[in-house]
């Protein structure tokens, strides 16, 4: 039995992208995909006193938004010093801040790369590190990508020798489990509800944000609040 996850890189996920990582035997960057505006790959969600807040990595676009992720170039390069000061400014104050605060810095701080996906990437591998994940990472690049799209899931899935592929709820709206089953692959979706909530700063619970607001808040204990764990 081998497990996989093929999805998109997105930038300081929420906490369900990690349990996803951590609950599979492979986790493949499917970054040979359309750049979508408005979407996860280069922006994310944070807690502050006037509510929440898009951290949002400005990027080139081409056009019609015609470039795939592994593409896409950021259009400004003090960025990171931009975020990295807000971070501090709405999470100084949170019990974990001190515990994590260097190894992001490190990251927002330090001058290129210049490609989104490279970003993403190393964020995704600071905070698996941090979490303990040591799902092995793998690109999409790095397979033979045929068919329409759940085809090309499917011959990923093939290709790694993947008995059992993972995705989101949201799947279901446009994926084709017929070719799964034909390919003798299991589906599951992930259920992202009865997360436990965390003590967490500036007015009502909110889920739906990056994993840094629970790393920040919780500190070391940040797995208690997490399911994969």
């Amino acid at each position: 039995m081998k497990k996989v996850i093929i999805t998109q890189s997105n930038y300081i996920p929420w906490k369900a992208y990690f349990d996803a990582i951590n609950m599979v035997d492979e986790f493949v960057v499917y970054d040979d995909m359309q750049f979508t505006k408005r979407d996860w790959r280069n922006r994310n969600k944070i807690k502050t006193p006037q509510g929440l807040k898009w951290l949002t990595i400005p990027v080139q676009v081409k056009g019609k938004y015609l470039q795939k992720i592994n593409e896409t170039l950021i259009s400004d390069p003090k960025w990171g010093q931009n975020h990295w000061k807000t971070i501090v400014l709405n999470y100084k104050k949170t019990p974990g801040f001190s515990e994590y605060a260097e190894a992001f810095e490190q990251l927002y701080l330090r001058s290129g790369p210049e490609r989104l996906s490279e970003i993403n990437l190393d964020f995704i591998r600071l905070i698996n590190k941090i979490l303990g994940i040591t799902t092995p990472i793998r690109m999409s690049g790095e397979f033979e990508l045929t068919g329409n799209n759940t085809e090309r899931l499917v011959n990923i899935c093939r290709q790694t020798g993947a008995t059992d592929y993972y995705t989101g709820p949201r799947s279901k709206n446009y994926m084709d489990e017929t070719l799964f089953a034909k390919a003798g692959i299991n589906v599951h979706y992930f259920d992202y509800s009865n997360y436990p909530e965390y003590p967490q700063l500036y007015g009502d619970f909110v889920h739906e944000v990056s994993i840094v607001d629970l790393l920040f808040h919780t500190g070391t204990t940040a797995k208690r609040y997490m399911k994969s764990f």
